[in-house]
Formats: C-alpha cells, sequence, structure tokens
C-alpha cells in the first residue's frame, strides 16, 4: 500500500489563513509561531516560523527533546535506577540542545500536529528549499518533522542529498496494509466486535453540532494534556471547530444515553496517508466501555474503507503493537549549514547522541 502523502494547495492556503486570521494562541492555546505559504516545484506547504521563545514541542525542540523525554522517564518508573540515569543524561543534554539554536527555526510542513504527512519531495525540491529559506531566514535552522524510512524512503535520501541531517525523534507506530479481507490480531478482531456491539449512538462528521465543539476540546484535553502532559498540543475548541468547518479534520465520536458527547476523534487525510491528530473521551466513565478503542477502531476502519495508510503516532505502544502496528523509528531533518560553527556542532552531537542512545532506548524499551 502506498503512504504517499499529498498537500492540496488550496487546503494549505485555507489552513494559513486560518491561523493568520485568529492568531496562533486562540487556536493552539500553548504554542506561539507564525505561518506563511512556501512553494517548490509544483508542492505547496504551510511553513512556520519561530524565534526561539519556549513553546509547545512541535515548533521547540528543547521542549520535545528535553522536557517531553523527561516526562516519559515515568515509562521506567519499575526501575529506578534506569529512569534516575536517563533524566540524568536528559537534563546534561539540555546545553547542547540549546546551543544547536533549532529552536529558532523555520518548518517545512508544519500543519502544527503531533505527526504531519510529508509529500514525496525530488533532491531538486529539497535543494530549492534549502536555497530559498536559508537565503531569506539566514539565522534559522531549516526543519521537516514527521520523516520515517517505511513512508519516506525517497524523500530523506533527497534531503540528505540536499545537506539536511536526520535527527531521531521518537517511536511511531503504523497499520500499512489494514484492509478488510486480511486476517487480524485477536485484539483487533476483539475491538471490532466491540464497535459492532456498541451501546453508545455514533456521531458522523456531518452531525458535529456548535455545541459539540467545546466538548471535543475538552474530551481531548483530559486525555493529552491532563492523563499524559500539558506539553502536548492545547487544541482548542475555537481550532476544533475551524479546521472542521474547513474540511481540514473529519470528526467522529459517540454520545451517551443523555445524547452528551463521551468520544471523539480528528482525523486528517493527506493523500493516501491518515493520521489522527485529535483522540479524546471521557476519562471518569468505566474503563470496561472500551471508549478509547471504540476511537481507535473507527479510525483504523476509515484506513481500510478507504485503502489508506494509516501513521497512528506515538503513545499507547502496547497497545497499538498488538494490533499490528509497525514500529518505526521518525526523524526530524535538519539543516544548519548555513548557521555559526557552534551551533552545527551541537546538532551533530545531539545527532549521535540520539543515535546511539535515544533509538536504542526506544527499541529496547518498545515505546
Amino acid at each position: 500500500m502506498t503512504a504517499q502523502a499529498h498537500n492540496r494547495p488550496e487546503d494549505v492556503a485555507a489552513f494559513v489563513a486560518l491561523f493568520q486570521r485568529h492568531g496562533t494562541p486562540a487556536l493552539v492555546a500553548n504554542l506561539e509561531t507564525r505561518l506563511q505559504v512556501v512553494q517548490s516545484g509544483g508542492l505547496s506547504f504551510p511553513l512556520s516560523l519561530n524565534d526561539g521563545a519556549e513553546t509547545c514541542y512541535i515548533c521547540n525542540p528543547t521542549s520535545g527533546y528535553i522536557d517531553y523525554a523527561l516526562e516519559e522517564t515515568r515509562h521506567f518508573a519499575r526501575n529506578p535506577f534506569l529512569r534516575a540515569a536517563c533524566m540524568g543524561l536528559i537534563r546534561a543534554a539540555r546545553p547542547f540542545v540549546k546551543a544547536s539554536g533549532l529552536d529558532r527555526q523555520v518548518q517545512i510542513n508544519n500543519w502544527l500536529f503531533s505527526t504531519n504527512p510529508v509529500p514525496a519531495l525530488s533532491v531538486a525540491q529539497a535543494v530549492d528549499l534549502r536555497d530559498q529559506l536559508s537565503s531569506t531566514f539566514k539565522t534559522h535552522a531549516i526543519l521537516l518533522r514527521s520523516l520515517n524510512k517505511l513512508a519516506d524512503a525517497e524523500t530523506i535520501a533527497a534531503l540528505q542529498t540536499a545537506g539536511f541531517d536526520l535527527l531521531p525523534a521518537r517511536q511511531v507506530y503504523i497499520f500499512s496494509d489494514i484492509s478488510p479481507d486480511r486476517p487480524h490480531s485477536p485484539n483487533m478482531r476483539r475491538d471490532r466486535l466491540h464497535l459492532q456491539r456498541c451501546p453508545f449512538p455514533r456521531v458522523g462528521n456531518e452531525d458535529f453540532t456548535e455545541e459539540d465543539y467545546p466538548v471535543c476540546a475538552q474530551l481531548y484535553a483530559d486525555l493529552y494534556l491532563r492523563k499524559y502532559t500539558p506539553l502536548n498540543p492545547d487544541y482548542t475548541a475555537l481550532y476544533i471547530q475551524e479546521m472542521h468547518r474547513a474540511g481540514l479534520l473529519e470528526l467522529a465520536g459517540f454520545r451517551d444515553e443523555t445524547g452528551r458527547l463521551i468520544a471523539v476523534t480528528g482525523l486528517f487525510a493527506s493523500g493516501r496517508t491518515l493520521t489522527q491528530p485529535i483522540v479524546g473521551y471521557d476519562t471518569s466513565r468505566p474503563m470496561r466501555e472500551g471508549l478509547y478503542r471504540l476511537i481507535m477502531q473507527v479510525a483504523r476502519d476509515h484506513a481500510a474503507e478507504r485503502g489508506m495508510f494509516f501513521n497512528c503516532s506515538a503513545g499507547a505502544a502496547a497497545f497499538k503493537r498488538h494490533r499490528g502496528g509497525i514500529p518505526v523509528i521518525e526523524y526530524t531533518a535538519v539543516y544548519t549549514r548555513h548557521l555559526p560553527r557552534r551551533q552545527r556542532w551541537a546538532t551533530a552531537l545531539m545527532r549521535q547522541l540520539l543515535t546511539r542512545i535515544g533509538v536504542p532506548l526506544l527499541q529496547r524499551f518498545r515505546l
């Protein structure tokens, strides 16, 4: 199955205009960035611009590689020695991440999601983007997130030829073949049966009302900001409303017996690739209701019915593995050759630390 992502120019223009109209904090409350459109070889991309201020990790590598990584050491709670060692190493790396200057950045194809599907780039396009941005933003690093070797091997090769370095970021899980006719794991079969027998009324994309958008934001926040970490993007009700109305997010969910929304997902399709930037459910309800299982099965069914490649991002690793998710390392491509030597050296050291220590930890502990 092809994983080819594709940015429609009209979608890119609508997305950038939305953020220019409202301002970023009104849409993503813990994010400061400016957006514009960049084009190359017939392709159009949203471009984010940051000048080094602390902000959400999707535009701030210090927050992602240091603060978020410290939060992730909770996975080692049963091994206090390992957790303490990892925390010490992460804290020791902070000066190098700061010295890299990567927080002062322009980021290509930044849809402000944790996972941004990347359209295929040729060497000529990668070189053109490099030259455009390094000449315009002489003091900013150039980044492109969400690359993996299963979906983006040719694009990664093109970026490396153009002089970009690859920084490992995290481990994500991909469903590359979830067609209805393919044999599935016992967990996935149970999830499908659970969805078929679900007592909760299902909410389709066209069924969301004005009153639902604040509930969507609350359900997402309950899961990603309160249960996990406030370092995740804080998407507001206005953001979900505007992205849905613009056709950039497809929503689905479930209501309880009173008609109140109790689970929601927001799906983002780019060409043949599907991602799931919004997931939320009422975390106060009994676990036996399996609301998370329902929402994830809705997304997998959406991908299967349309023959899509489903990148379901990071987190809930065991859940995704047990349903056939393929673990792959996700990379951020970074171009710094136009920046001072000190920043280039710090970036090179980051790459070595992440490759030699970070990736083996992710793979060894199946995070």
